[in-house]
């Protein structure tokens, strides 16, 4: 059941251990595909049937396609997030314990701790180097083992099973060596080959050097660091990518810092999509009142993964609405708006759904469990634009190694795809969909 694009995924996912390798990743392609960047501190000019993107923070990315025809513009957005739920450095992070060199790191979003325990571990990120009479960001992977977590026996800890409280600043320390100080600069000079005293800062999080894999009696299932949210992430690239609307606006976005809150200058509560898209609109002509009537005429998907069923732990999803693994889709609803989605923009992305033949499922949490924040939600704090709430059902959310299913990857880009391509004019609470591409 194995398919291309999920496979692609892997390999993206392999190259991908921090947020700046997302982003790094992304641009690469962007930039093979004849995408133009476009810096924040320079003048911001975009014209008709030209691409472009811009960054921040390189972490992330928002890429977009001027159409040939801008005489009626309108956006069509697509949100994911390129941060995952890890373990941070902290500065002078070498701490002795009893004979051993151990590393002293803090979590990263909402760690389902106990996951890292004996796995093979590295460190990726970015390291800011002098060079010159400047001081420059490089990438950093470092693709062997350097720690584990080795947990505590169960002999020594008889409720391990039934009661084991982790305590992130006690238990949860990589293991580094036998009194080996000194070792972690000396690997960033040599991998970069730069020199020691060029080192200025780094920004470095543990990952599992472990790689993912197809699992099942068909293959059906696929599993992985990251997967919350790099296979919404991959899959609305690629359909962004392939998509041809010459009457739109479209856009991909990818965010940082979604696993902390988004209160960041590269988050989805920044005003980093709201600065793009008026310096789009105002140098299109749409200034003033005219931007936002363009932003009422848009749509926002907000593509963040989202709990499937778990055949264990049936009674944890809402007993009407249970969202199941190689099942289509899931359009996320919450009647307190935890997700934007509402009648309007429900029915718009399930006729694009129709449309691609891509199954879809309807998502609430149970009334007696609270459910989080959205890119979506988040957004809107900024931006105000028609929006929605979707994801991939999975498994095992913010684990060091998640599960999702095979099928899934494919259907979400095959609707995005769709999305993308086929023009769609909001009117208030009606809509159409023109099902032939223009310029096709």
């Amino acid at each position: 059941m194995r398919n291309n694009i999920s496979e692609d995924l892997l390999q993206f996912i392999e190259a991908s251990p921090s947020m700046f390798h997302v982003v790094a990743n992304f641009k690469k392609e962007l930039l093979a595909a004849g995408f133009q960047e476009i810096k924040e501190n320079d003048n911001f000019q975009v014209v008709a049937n030209k691409n472009y993107f811009v960054t921040r923070n390189d972490s992330s990315i928002i890429a977009f396609k001027i159409p040939s025809d801008t005489n009626n513009l309108n956006y069509k957005i697509v949100a994911s997030h390129s941060d995952a739920p890890s373990f941070k450095i902290k500065p002078n992070y070498y701490l002795e314990r009893n004979g051993f060199t151990c590393l002293n790191v803090e979590p990263y979003g909402g760690v389902l701790m106990a996951t890292w325990f004996d796995r093979p571990l590295s460190l990726a990120g970015r390291v800011f180097i002098k060079e010159d009479d400047q001081v420059k960001s490089l990438l950093f992977a470092y693709p062997q083992p350097l720690f584990t977590i080795p947990s505590l026996a169960i002999h020594l800890n008889r409720e391990a099973n039934t009661n084991n409280a982790l305590n992130p600043q006690n238990h949860l320390l990589p293991i580094l060596s036998q009194n080996h100080l000194g070792f972690i600069e000396e690997l960033i000079a040599e991998t970069l080959k730069r020199k020691l005293e060029d080192i200025v800062e780094f920004e470095l999080f543990l990952y599992p050097v472990s790689k993912g894999y197809f699992w099942g009696a068909e293959n059906e299932f696929i599993s992985a660091r990251q997967l919350d949210d790099l296979q919404s992430a991959y899959s609305s690239f690629q359909a962004f990518m392939k998509s041809d609307n010459q009457s739109e606006v479209t856009v991909f976005t990818c965010f940082d810092n979604e696993e902390v809150g988004s209160q960041t200058r590269q988050g989805a509560a920044s005003s980093f999509l709201k600065e793009t898209l008026e310096k789009i609109s105002f140098t299109l002509g749409y200034v003033g009142i005219k931007h936002y009537q363009v932003l009422a005429r848009s749509l926002l998907v907000s593509a963040d993964n989202a709990h499937g069923m778990h055949p264990n732990y049936s009674d944890k999803s809402d007993p009407s609405n249970q969202v199941k693994l190689n099942q289509g889709i899931v359009i996320k609803y919450n009647a307190n708006q935890s997700y934007t989605t509402d009648g309007l923009t429900a029915s718009i992305f399930k006729s694009y759904c129709e449309l691609a033949d891509v199954p879809f499922q309807n998502y609430t949490n149970r009334s007696d469990l609270r459910g989080g924040g959205t890119l979506g939600s988040i957004s809107l704090s900024q931006v105000s634009i028609p929006s929605l709430d979707i994801g991939l059902a999975q498994w095992a959310m913010h684990s060091i190694n998640e599960s999702a299913g095979v099928l899934d990857t494919n259907y979400l880009y095959q609707a995005l795809l769709k999305f993308y391509q086929l023009p769609l004019m909001i009117d208030g609470t009606n809509f159409k969909i023109t099902e032939k591409k223009i310029g096709s």
